[in-house]
């Protein structure tokens, strides 16, 4: 299976039947004689002919493997051995990845849509057969074996007779495939599942990634997550809503989260469906944090400055008390010489009499506009983008400033084109997304939205978003627009 993955390749139906349907068989078989077993898919060997059997040495100890352990039911995850019941599960888990090539999981996307054309009889089996309560699913193998025989006859021997109403209840209980891993169709109400046709290719970047993955999670709407923080569960949400948690911080990569559905827990750090969205969440954390300290540091060196000014002023004022001190003295000397040289007798003549040079006043003028540096004007924020332009334009006609952009695209793009902001946002991957952002002194003061089809929520959301973002620091006005 990871050789056929390798080359992007997966199993056709007839080759899936054929190692399968054999399968199932043996493991009834093992199962009726009272044996529990982890089969998993490093537990299955195929021989020279191709014959899937089950590693027995193999399937008696939990597997370590990510994908072996996706391959297992619910139950099995505690360390037990499965029956019958989980083998089912196991097998429908096997099936979905052989045909897509891809394994079971949050963000697992219907086989239909991976294979075109593929019999939609295997996704009705794969829905009984992937129920995550144990309570709720089949436990007739061979049932299951004859339902796969059914998908292509000639690819196997045919198994031992079966009823295959099996599939839909056993011992006296219902199957329900509302709890089943398989997403459900994007038709809930009659009729064929509509299928959107496939979107154009596009650039394999980190935004278009993060919103694939954003998709794909989105078409699973069961609330089935839970998050453990502080020692409490919080949930279930939907794929949405904790996607929304975690773009919002309230859940960090460190805060275990559970699937209600199949029982796996471990940190969101550790799920390769939530991990990119809470880096994501991580790095603008840290870019806040890496602004404060930089407004800190700032600040600590401005009050430095100031004392040392003032202990410069003091110094200065004590130097210039002193220098007073000595020329009062040497007056004072001065006048006691020319009372002696009176009494002496003693004539003293001056040339001319002692004058004060008088201070020029300052004359004024040289004003700034708008409390900004260098006379540019400074917007207060929460206005349009376009307003924004505007406001500024004007107060720099008035105070006769330089409106100059001195940011570049690349120093904007570093901040708004991470596009994380716009997926936190629950935009739909069919959405187009267009910012426009005016800024100054590293905030945008002004923002406008626009999406197409219009939604007001996701517009207000965004532009929320990118007025809390941190830009380089400029005094003038910059204004970038970027598009998703």
């Amino acid at each position: 299976m990871e050789r056929r993955r390798a080359h992007g390749g997966s199993w056709s139906l007839a080759e899936t039947v054929a190692i399968l349907v054999p399968l199932c068989t043996e493991i009834a078989a093992r199962h009726a004689r009272g044996e529990r077993l982890f089969v998993h898919p490093s537990s299955i060997l195929l021989d020279e002919r191709g014959a899937a059997t089950v590693a027995v040495e193999l399937a008696t100890t939990p597997p370590a493997m990510p994908r072996d352990r996706a391959c297992m039911a619910p139950e099995e995850r505690h360390g037990e051995p499965g029956d019958a019941r989980a083998s089912v599960y196991t097998v429908g888990a096997l099936l979905y990845e052989l045909v897509t090539g891809e394994h079971i999981g949050p963000g697992m996307r219907r086989p239909s849509e991976l294979v075109p054309g593929l019999d939609p009889a295997v996704e009705v089996m794969l829905g009984k057969a992937l129920v995550a309560d144990p309570a709720h699913r089949p436990d007739d193998l061979s049932a299951l074996a004859q339902a796969l025989h059914h998908l292509a006859p000639a690819a196997a021997a045919t198994p031992p007779a079966a009823d295959e109403s099996h599939l839909d209840h056993s011992d006296g209980g219902e199957v329900d495939v509302s709890l089943s891993m398989l997403p459900p169709p994007p038709a809930h109400m009659g009729g064929p599942a509509f299928r959107p046709p496939p979107a154009p290719p596009r650039a394999p970047d980190a935004t278009a990634r993060l919103s694939d993955l954003k998709a794909r999670l989105e078409s699973d709407p069961r609330p089935r997550y839970v998050v453990v923080k502080s020692g409490m569960d919080h949930g279930p949400f939907t794929a949405v809503e904790l996607l929304q948690q975690i773009g919002s911080h309230q859940f960090e990569e460190d805060n275990d989260l559970r699937d209600a559905f199949s029982q796996d827990e471990r940190p969101i750090k550790d799920w390769e469906e939530f991990a990119p969205f809470a880096e994501q969440a991580k790095m603008q954390r840290e870019v806040v944090a890496e602004k404060k300290e930089i407004e800190r540091v700032v600040v600590a060196e401005t009050k430095g400055t100031r004392q040392k000014t003032l202990v410069g002023v003091l110094v200065v004022g004590a130097g210039v008390a002193a220098l007073a001190f000595v020329v009062m003295r040497v007056r004072a000397t001065g006048e006691q010489a020319r009372a002696v040289d009176a009494e002496q007798g003693i004539a003293v003549e001056f040339d001319g009499g002692l004058k004060s040079a008088q201070r020029a006043r300052p004359t004024g003028g040289g004003g700034f506009v708008g409390g900004g540096g260098g006379g540019l004007p400074v917007l207060a924020g929460g206005m349009s983008c376009e307003a924004a332009r505007d406001k500024y334009v004007e107060e720099i006609r008035i105070g006769g400033g330089n409106a100059q952009a001195d940011l570049t695209a690349g120093q904007f793009g570093s901040v708004l084109n991470s596009g994380s902001y716009v997926v936190a946002c629950g935009t739909p991957q069919s959405m187009h997304v267009t910012v426009c952002a005016a800024v100054q002194n590293g905030r945008a003061v002004g923002v406008t939205v626009s999406t197409d089809p219009p939604s007001p929520g996701v517009a207000s959301c965004i532009a929320g978003a990118v007025r809390r973002m941190s830009f380089p620091s400029n005094p003038k006005l910059d204004i970038a627009t970027t598009r998703f």
